[in-house]
């Protein structure tokens, strides 16, 4: 067997390209069950094994290890379990098609669907989402030249070689020949996927399905499926949501090591002032906090409560209420620290303006926001609906013991580069990054491109990603060029990290933040380092930047080719 082609994909993880899917699903295994020093997670692809580690002197290390393991032969399949049965009724929008394209018909698909066993070769896209991988190629059929803007949840599909189920309604350029109503996805579940790496598949053919019920159909829908109760009576001290601003979130450092479900890692998308603000107050860097973006957010303390703000600096003042000797009311304000400790006391409100720099600005209590966590985590997982509801006027979060053997903090400065106020007619953001590991699918050309341009941030961009644009930010100021592939075709879906910049078809970058999908099917050019995706997490709509290439292994620009020149 050769040895795997291995690719950086970003300076903390190795992309292992390699010459079948059984070699795929044997490495796989075998990380899996004997992690590598220092391995955070390991996802299997079509043709790819994505191994992700906590340090950049871990990932260095592996190259060799890894190097002879996958060019070990592909050990003896396990023996499967008993088969998950699946039932379908076959009446999907492309059942006919599909028909045509294998030239069987509508019966002999649905023979040939239900006919062979499908074993879940890898994960992706949504948590639940498996590939299945069939005995036989007689069901390979192509995507849809235009994907759906909206799957049904229980939909049967078919793309490549593969058949999946969608867990929940979303986006998709499968063929649909059927429905279900099996969960794929349940939180309820002590194994909350129904069908993961190596299960097998039984899908059986019935006329009619018993319905769901409205929870169950929510629930399958993924609308609010996984969110947990926020709104816990708090017996202890307490915060209440008086506004949420434009978005509140609760957050912590996420669940990584989760992207065989699915599962994105999630998490603060600024981590480091996420982990600021938990240090200022004393707290552990695992305890939630509440990120808000473009401020508007109030609080009222229930009990005596010490806090700090971080990340993106905003006004912040704090408001209660003066009774006089004749039992009149005022308003009483002083003004709150960013990057300081502070109390707020029972009764009063705090209150944040809109940040004069930067997108997103982190509040910590002192004990942690104490929700119940969702698969080891608190944090709200945007793409995939996991994790607390977004915070809501009204919500009551209870806050957990206080650990007093932990100091509280003094003033710091802040955790971002000074030069995140570009979009205001400042210099733009620099933002390292190490190419690959699809680099080769691009020209020359757009290589330099890359690093090359000025880029914007476009008003698309979320916790999923910053999209990028190549429009000017101020009048008079010359455009720049989408990227242009080197290579035709589609790229089978592959594992991907926070940080990549994927390139679909338009020519423009988007950049993974923490709530990017675990796989994706168009190409990485590039990924920012983790040290500076906190920066990237705080780029406002309009704001500019340029990328900086780095050697992955040293995170020093890479050392010039040497001169072919004779002396």
């Amino acid at each position: 067997m050769s040895s795997p082609e291995i690719r950086w994909a970003g300076p903390r993880a190795l992309l292992l390209e390699l010459d079948s899917l059984d070699a795929v699903l044997s490495l796989h295994s075998r990380l899996r069950d004997n992690p590598a020093a220092g391995q955070v997670d390991v996802l299997a692809a079509a043709q790819t094994v994505l191994v992700v580690f906590d340090s950049r002197a871990s990932a260095r290390a592996a190259r060799g290890p890894l190097a002879r393991l996958g060019s070990m032969p592909a050990g003896a399949a396990a023996v499967p379990d008993k088969p998950v049965h699946i039932e379908v009724v076959y009446d999907g929008e492309d059942l006919a098609e599909v028909g045509e394209l294998t030239g069987m018909g509508v019966e002999g698909v649905v023979a040939a669907h239900t006919g062979q066993l499908w074993t879940a070769a890898f994960g992706g896209f949504a948590p639940g989402f498996a590939y299945l991988v069939g005995e036989t190629d007689a069901l390979n059929v192509p995507r849809r030249g235009t994907p759906r803007t909206a799957v049904p949840a229980g939909s049967v599909a078919l793309a490549g070689n593969f058949s999946a189920v969608y867990p929940r309604r979303s986006p998709g350029g499968w063929q649909l020949i059927g429905h279900t109503a099996t969960r794929m996805w349940d939180l309820q579940r002590e194994q909350p996927a129904l069908v993961r790496p190596g299960t097998t598949v039984q899908y059986v053919a019935v006329r009619e399905l018993i319905k769901l019920s409205r929870t169950d159909t929510n629930q399958a829908d993924g609308t609010q499926a996984d969110a947990a109760i926020t709104d816990i009576p708090a017996a202890g001290p307490a915060l209440e949501i008086l506004s949420p601003g434009p978005q509140a979130l609760i957050q912590d450092l996420g669940r990584p090591g989760l992207g065989d479900l699915g599962v994105s890692p999630a998490g603060a998308a600024d981590t480091a002032s996420a982990r600021q603000a938990n240090r200022l107050v004393g707290n552990l860097p695992t305890d939630a906090v509440i990120e808000n973006v473009m401020g508007g957010l109030s609080v009222q303390a229930r009990g005596e409560l010490t806090v700090a703000l971080s990340g993106a600096g905003a006004t912040a003042d704090i408001r209660s209420k003066d009774i006089g000797s004749e039992g009149s009311s005022n308003s009483v304000s002083r003004a709150a620290p960013m990057y300081a400790p502070f109390s707020l006391h029972d009764g009063e409100s705090l209150h944040l303006g809109v940040p004069e720099a930067g997108l997103r600005t982190y509040l910590a209590v002192r004990g942690g926001i104490d929700v119940p966590p969702v698969l080891g985590s608190r944090s709200t997982d945007l793409m995939s609906g996991i994790g607390p509801a977004p915070l809501a006027a009204g919500t009551v979060l209870p806050i957990g013991a206080v650990d007093s053997a932990r100091a509280v903090g003094h003033a710091e400065p802040p955790a971002l580069p000074e030069d995140l106020s570009s979009g205001a007619g400042g210099e733009p953001v620099v933002l390292r990054i190490t190419t690959g590991p699809r680099h080769d699918w691009f020209t020359p050309r757009s290589l330099e491109a890359l690093t090359g341009q000025v880029w914007t941030v476009t008003a698309e961009s979320n916790r999923i990603g910053v999209r990028l644009g190549t429009g000017p930010s101020t009048p008079g100021a010359a455009a720049g060029t989408p990227l242009e592939r080197a290579r035709e075709g589609e790229l089978p879906s592959e594992g991907v990290v926070a940080g990549s910049l994927q390139v679909p078809p338009s020519g423009l970058p988007v950049l993974f933040l923490a709530d990017h999908p675990v796989t994706g099917g168009y190409p990485v050019i590039g990924a920012v380092i983790p040290e500076d995706l906190p920066a990237a997490a705080q780029l406002p709509p309009g704001a500019t930047l340029r990328f900086v290439e780095v050697d992955p292994e040293t995170l020093q620009p890479p050392a010039p080719l040497p001169s072919t020149r004779k002396k």
